[in-house]
Order: C-alpha cells, then structure tokens, then sequence
C-alpha cells in the first residue's frame, strides 16, 4: 500500500515534488522516488509488501518512453505477467506494479478491465505529454484530482495537492450540507470546491490540457430465480474462498481483523483453511460503563479458539486529546462516522504485529446485513395498516418515547421507521440514511434561505443511484438500496475510513468481500434468498454454519462502532461543551447556535440520539480551525 502524488501541465513546471509527496509519508514509510520532466512530476511513497528489494517507483517501460506510480495490489498480476511476456513484454521487477504499466502498452486504457484487484494509478506517457489515472471499481482506493492555475494535480490525499501554498480553499456548500445530512461526503465531491475525488471505476486522460473521464465498470443486479439455494452458496463460498487465498498472496507478515460479527469471522475461517500456521487475528472492545452491548470480543475469542488463531484484542478508553486531530488530518475533510475510533485501534494493534490485514467489509452491503434494509422491507407491511391508526395512534405514541439509557437504537430507529413510513421507496431510503430531520435540515445553517437550495442537489447524489437502470425489478426492491450504498456508503464512507486509518499506522487492508469476480455473481442472487422473510444475511449464515460457532452466527449484529452515544453523555460530554460555543461556531458563521444547543440539549436529556450529529458538528469545528483557521 502506498501514496501517489502528481502534477502535470502543459507549460514547464516548477514545483516541489518532494514536499507534495512526503505529506503522504505515512502511507509509505518504506522507500520514496520521483520522476520529473519539463511539464510532469510523479511522486510515490512505498510500503514494500510484494517483491520487497525491486519494484521501486515510479517504474518505466523499456525504452522509458512511459512510468508509472501505483497504490494498491494487482491479485492476478502473475497471471497477467505470462501474458504479456508471451506478447513480447520484457520485464526488470517481480512486483505486481510493472504488469499494469505493461499492460496499458498492450491495451491501452482498456487494461483496466483485466485487472483483479485494488488500485489507484497515474502513466505518464513522455512522448505524448499524456497522463492516464485510474480508480479501482469499488473504490477501495482513494484518488483526488484538482485543476489550478493550467496545472492538473492527482493524489491519495488532498493534503499532496493542497501542500501548494497557493491552492485555493474555499469550502463547497453543496459538499458541505451533504455532509451534515449523511455525515460523510459523497464522490465526486470534497469539502474543497477546486477539489474532486475521482469516483470508483472511472478513469481519467488528460492530454496536452485535454480532459476526458469515463467509466469502465459498474455493477448488475439480474437476478436469477431458477437456481437453487444449494447452487448459489457452493458457487458464492467458493468465489469467496478463491478472494481469500488471492490476498493472502504477501511477502510480510498477515493477519486479520476478527470482530466477533459473521463477516469477520468466516473470512477467517477461510484464511485458515488455506493457511498452514495459524491466522494472526486482532480484535478491540470497549470498557468502562459505556461499552455494553456493543462488545463483541467474547464472539471474537470463539473463533480464534476454533481455528487456533494467534489472538489478541485491545479496550478502547475514549479520550479525546489528540484522537480528534489524527482523525481529522486523516481525511482532509470533516467526515463523521464514529466507526474511525475503532478502526484506529484495530489497525494500530495489527501494525504492531503484522503488515498487512484482510478485513469482512462489504458483506452487509451485499448480504444485506443492515437494519435499514430490514426497514425498508418492514414498510411493506407497516403501510397495510390504515392510515388513520398510524398518524393518529402509532406515531404520537412512537415520537414521545424516551431513547433508551444504555444508547441502543431500538427507539431511534423505530422512530425514523415510523416518520418515514409515508414517502415513497427512494425517499423513504433517503430518510433512513440522513442524519437530519426536516426541521433540523431546515434551521441548522444560519443562513436558511442561502444553503436550502443544495438539499435537493445533495439527495439526487443519492437518488439517481437507488432508482438506476443497473438494477431489475420495482422501486420497492431492497437491491435498489444494496446498490446505492454500493455506489455511495461503501467508498466514500466504510472504505474510507478502512483507507485512511489503516494508512495512518502504514497497514494494509484487503478486503475479499469487495472482489468484483465475487460481486458480479453475487448480484445474481435473488434479494429474497439473500434476506429470507425479515431475517438478514440468510444465505451468507447458512453457508457459514458449518464454518463457525451457532453463537456468532446467532446473536444480533452490533456493527463495527463505539459507543458513541455514552461517550458523548461522559467522557466527551466537556469536550463538547467547550468545543460547540457560540464563539466557536462564530468563527464561520455557517451554523445556527441555537440549533446547535438544541440538538446537544435534546441528547443529553435522553430525549433524541443525536450522536452522530454532534459528533458530526465536532469534527466540522476541528476540521475549520486547523484547515481554514490554521490553514495547514
């Protein structure tokens, strides 16, 4: 895993490779190099994980005539090797990073469509004056482009490109309310108006100042209804343990992160049986009085004992000093999804022992694992009820319920389930994922009238996904919800936050779920095997009952977070206090103050769950004094 930085142009450059690169240190601590030329500069920092000795970046061709920089790992590059030797190729390295530039001279842009893997890369052809960037098709990989003053930049991070003391930073509205009403920022956007983010399996040319984007991959959801359950889970075990022993290919050390939940635990009873020593797992928890349910390690600690795994776990004490800054410098952009505090654990302990991890993302997005697609489904038979008994009854009763005290969602969710009962499919998505109800959405922003107009903007990021061509069958079907968080939640939120807290303790993460090979069949599967009746992830536990404990396999899902809603009541409770002022906030003038202290007053009181808001309105604040305050 590893960092890239670029900028080319059509006049002569002169810039600091050097300092834009090694803002991206953390993500290569092992090795450095450069390329410069009249009118392009290539950065890379290296984590060395395959051929350690060679494969030094950026890498030529054989005339060197073109070079590349690369992040992330090419898992069938062995076999794309013998194919291109055999069409002539002559290669200097064993890694997998001169496949892709020798297969981009055989094929041109479309050498993409044979790549297996996870992957954020630049070509520069010296010849042509043409740069070609890719992103992999999920967006595993992170890749941020900008334009500024005829220049063209590229980079893992936007802390490569905004190392240019003259780069704009004002803040995207748009990108801005999106955030507050999802808690992250969706592609193609960033909080940086000059900034973008290029979106999963697109690629870029530019060319002597010529700008083309395309996109080259993009998932189906065909279901196929004349198979049996029998067919889908031999096939889709099998596609899954061939991505497992793909990304277990590593000249480091390897282990996994083991939570205790399904996802986690079957991809490690699949490394197991391929493994002939046993697997390194890690795991976290949380102590005090605010962990409670949310503390799976017990799950944990039967697996590792049934495949005799190399175990070890940690308890996170939250403690704001410090931790807030990293996540923020992290990202570059406010972005609030609490799940970043376990994630750092996670993956500082691993580094500690290992050098690269596979991880049980993406099984919730495809198996259908979250308490929104059993929502989504729920309505059905909750709109069947009339009307007046819902409006009248339900919901009076449903909206004066106190939250619970331990913090679990239970009431929350009911009551989300319940406003939202009336809209329509998409809309009703929507309001399951938005952080903000309508009245908050309303008067959160001081200015009402001038940030209004981007709501409907920041929902049609969101819409044009759910009601997309690429997914069979009505409005009603939990797919279309599967394929928009697909397309949104899945890269620009969970594996962002595996991307950027994985790097900044300089680990790598592979995740066999999001193979595209396993993908693609997968949504094939017909949505009613895959979530049997109102039971989640039906098809993925029967096929994993063999494999695991009927415990983990049973017990309800928690999802990879800390408790936010405590540790918002407690340990961070003088944190917000002094961090929400009225002084603070006035530093931008973007919130209303008075909403604000609405918000953290109906949380504490136990009246709302409001955790993800206020942690959402804290990262804000941090982020504005250190990048436009500060302007680091």
């Amino acid at each position: 895993m590893c960092g890239i930085f670029g900028v080319v142009s059509t006049k002569p450059l002169e810039i600091d490779i050097e300092k834009h690169t090694h803002k991206l240190s953390h993500r290569g601590p092992d090795d450095f190099g450069i390329h410069r030329d009249e009118y392009a500069g290539l950065g890379h920092r290296r984590l060395s994980i395959i051929d350690l000795e060679g494969s030094k970046q950026p890498i030529y061709n054989e005339d060197r005539t073109k070079c590349i920089i690369f992040n992330g790992e090419i898992y069938n590059f062995q076999e794309l090797r013998k194919t291109l030797i055999a069409k002539g190729h002559q290669f200097t390295t064993n890694g997998d990073t001169e496949t892709i530039l020798h297969a981009y001279e055989q094929w041109g842009s479309k050498c993409v469509d044979r790549l297996r893997g996870m992957f954020a890369f630049a070509i520069w052809d010296l010849n042509k004056k043409k740069l070609f960037i890719a992103r992999d098709r999920l967006g595993i990989k992170p890749l941020f482009y900008a334009h500024h003053q005829g220049r063209f930049y590229f980079a893992s991070e936007m802390k490569a490109i905004l190392a240019d003391p003259s780069f704009p930073r004002k803040i995207d509205e748009l990108a801005l309310t999106s955030y507050f009403s999802y808690s992250y920022i969706p592609a193609p956007l960033t909080i940086f108006a000059d900034i973008r983010k290029l979106e999963p399996g697109h690629t870029i040319t530019w060319a002597r100042g010529n700008f083309k984007m395309e996109k080259f991959w993009d998932l189906q959801f065909a279901p196929e209804r004349k198979r049996s359950e029998t067919y889908y889970t031999d096939t889709f075990m099998g596609l899954l343990q061939e991505a497992v022993d793909l990304r277990m290919i590593s000249d480091v050390p390897l282990g996994a992160f083991l939570s205790g939940g399904i996802d986690s635990s079957a991809i490690v009873a699949l490394m197991s049986k391929a493994s002939t020593s046993p697997v390194n797992t890690f795991c976290i928890g949380f102590g005090g009085n605010t962990g409670g349910y949310l503390d799976e390690r017990g799950y944990a600690r039967q697996v590792a004992e049934r495949y005799n795994t190399n175990h070890k776990d940690y308890e996170v004490m939250m403690n704001p000093d410090g931790l807030i800054e990293k996540i923020v410098r992290a990202f570059d952009e406010p972005f609030a999804d609490d799940s970043t505090i376990p994630s750092y654990f996670v993956c500082k302990v691993a580094r500690e022992n290992v050098t690269v991890a596979l991880s049980g993302l993406g099984g919730d997005e495809i198996f259908a694992g979250y308490e929104r697609y059993l929502g989504f489904k729920l309505r059905g038979v909750y709109n069947k009820v009339p009307s007046f008994i819902r409006s009248k009854i339900i919901a009076r009763i449903v909206a004066r319920l106190p939250e619970r005290a331990d913090g679990h969602y239970t009431i929350n969710h009911m009551k989300r389930f319940v406003r939202s009962s009336e809209l329509s499919s998409d809309r009703c998505y929507l309001s399951y994922l938005s952080i903000l109800k309508d009245d908050l959405r309303r008067d959160l922003f001081a200015d009402r009238k001038r940030f209004i107009k981007y709501h409907k903007s920041c929902d049609d990021i969101f819409l044009q996904h759910f009601n997309s061509d690429n997914v069979e069958g009505d409005k009603n079907s939990v797919d279309r919800a599967l394929y928009c968080d697909l397309k949104t939640y899945l890269p620009e939120d969970i594996l962002a936050v595996t991307d950027r807290m994985s790097m900044q303790n300089s680990l790598e993460v592979r995740v066999p779920f999001i193979d595209h090979k396993f993908l693609e069949f997968c949504a094939t599967i017909p949505i009613e095997m895959r979530m049997k009746g109102f039971q989640k992830k039906y098809l993925l536990k029967k096929a994993s009952r063999p494999l695991l404990p009927k415990e983990v396999l049973d017990h309800r899902k928690q999802g990879f977070i800390g408790p936010m809603t405590q540790w918002l009541k407690h340990d961070l409770k003088p944190y917000v206090l002094d961090t929400l002022t009225e002084k603070n906030l006035g530093k931008h003038g973007l919130l209303n103050f008075n909403t604000v202290n609405k918000i953290i007053e109906e949380h504490f009181s136990g009246k709302e769950i409001h955790d993800t808001l206020i942690w959402s309105l804290l990262i804000f604040q941090k982020w504005f004094d250190i990048y436009m305050e500060d302007g680091e």
